[in-house]
């Protein structure tokens, strides 16, 4: 298993942050090793919304469908996305910060099956892939 636990301070007020953060389908505007995203259904935001994210994986794309699992807005929301090779649960809280935002992002990573043995691999290498989406989050809800 993978993990990257990381913050950031924005401007933004809670509600505008959490907002664009649980429509996981902007995903693929600020993390770079996102090439596309969808969200498949329209309804509002909230528990059971889905979304597919095309995702760079070890030198190739994999598709993985992500389901908010839990979402109490403007403060905190889950989504649990997989593929037939790994698993991601992504945790997403935002609270004030004076007149702006803080965020706290905490993702695990788990790989499946025979995969399983790269897991130390995985680990090494997703701190910096974290890094990379915060710094394109961090870009993304500057003013």
């Amino acid at each position: 298993m993978a993990h990257a636990y990381r913050t950031l301070s924005c401007s933004k007020p809670p509600e505008e942050a959490f907002a664009y953060l649980a429509d996981f389908s902007n995903t693929a505007e600020w993390d770079p090793g996102i090439s596309a995203a969808r969200r498949l259904d329209d309804g509002p935001l909230g528990v059971g919304n889905r979304v597919e994210l095309d995702a760079g994986f070890f030198g190739r794309t994999i598709t993985l469908t992500y389901e908010t699992t839990e979402f109490d807005a403007p403060n905190r929301f889950v989504v649990r996305g997989e593929s037939s090779t790994v698993v991601s649960v992504d945790e997403i809280k935002v609270s004030a910060d004076g007149a702006g935002s803080l965020i706290t992002y905490d993702a695990e990573l788990t790989l499946k099956g025979p995969f399983k043995l790269f897991d130390p691999v995985l680990g090494l290498a997703f701190g910096g892939v974290a890094d990379k989406a915060i710094a394109g989050l961090k870009s993304a809800l500057s003013d």
